[in-house]
């Protein structure tokens, strides 16, 4: 890294465009929540049989022409901002210093961009076999994942810390939405951010419940040393609906993952975004 030039990440094309992929990136991943949000949202008024996780969403987008395209594009802006994740992570391209909750919301960063690099592959898998698209099973990909973890040495107890980290993730999104100064990052008149920081925070929490219901499932499956047990996003949304009220609130977790929604594509627009300069 030390042979390349000094001012190659500085204002210019390659900074630029940086920071059009991490815009398009926060856009898709809006893109993203507000269809799920929609979904969830279908299953409480039981317009639709049951909630559905992202794959499955794209999946369903592919079912109309104009979806294809829209597909395409999430898929590109998904990937944009996986790379965005990863310079935020390994650069700290939003300057978080290097105390141990810096590093620590860097590894979370470092997640999520492989989380979303996953995600933008599904999408890309989508296209590529567009006419033998169908309703994805995402249940069986959990199941399939939670197997693959149990069949390694010490499988049970690996799948209970990975459930483990996930409900960490959960419960750090929700702690984050609670207090998290959301205002700082955007470059927006008050009035705008005033009318934002709701979103956020709303968004935030509800994101954060339903990693940490999928975190809780992978522990459950963990600890009983049974896939069949792991649920996927999808999965624990629709676990909601079986619980007491589960209509009602299945409904207010859909009303934040669209509210997530509606702020990704607000910081596609006024998020500050400085590429970092590698020297």
């Amino acid at each position: 890294m030390g042979d390349l030039p000094r001012n190659i990440l500085k204002p210019g094309p390659l900074r630029s465009l940086l920071e059009r992929m991490a815009r398009l990136g926060y856009a898709a991943r809006g893109a993203v929540y507000i269809g799920l949000g929609c979904l969830a949202m279908l299953a409480a008024l039981d317009v639709v049989p049951r909630a559905r996780g992202a794959t499955a969403m794209l999946a369903a987008w592919a079912a109309w022409p104009p979806g294809v395209v829209l597909i395409a594009i999430v898929a590109a802006g998904l990937a944009g901002f996986a790379a965005w994740r990863s310079l935020q992570a390994v650069f700290d391209a939003d300057r978080h210093g290097n105390s141990p909750k810096a590093f620590a919301i860097r590894a979370g960063q470092a997640l999520s961009g492989a989380i979303y690099a996953g995600l933008a592959w599904s999408a890309l898998e989508l296209l590529d076999e567009i006419e033998d698209v169908g309703e994805a099973d995402e249940e069986q990909t959990a199941d399939a994942t939670a197997a693959a973890i149990l069949s390694l040495p010490y499988g049970d107890t690996l799948l209970l810390l990975a459930g483990v980290m996930l409900m960490g993730a959960g419960v750090g999104g929700i702690v984050q939405g609670v207090i998290q100064d959301f205002a700082k990052r955007l470059d927006c008149r008050p009035v705008t951010c005033r009318r934002l920081v709701p979103l956020a925070r709303c968004g935030y929490v509800a994101r954060g419940s339903t990693t940490l219901l999928v975190g809780l499932f992978f522990s459950i499956a963990g600890l009983h040393a049974r896939a069949g047990e792991a649920r996927s996003l999808g999965g624990a949304l629709q676990s909601l609906e079986a619980q007491p009220l589960g209509s009602s609130l299945l409904g207010l977790v859909a009303l934040g993952l669209v509210a997530f929604g509606v702020f990704g594509f607000a910081e596609a627009f006024y998020r500050r975004i400085r590429p970092p300069e590698l020297d």
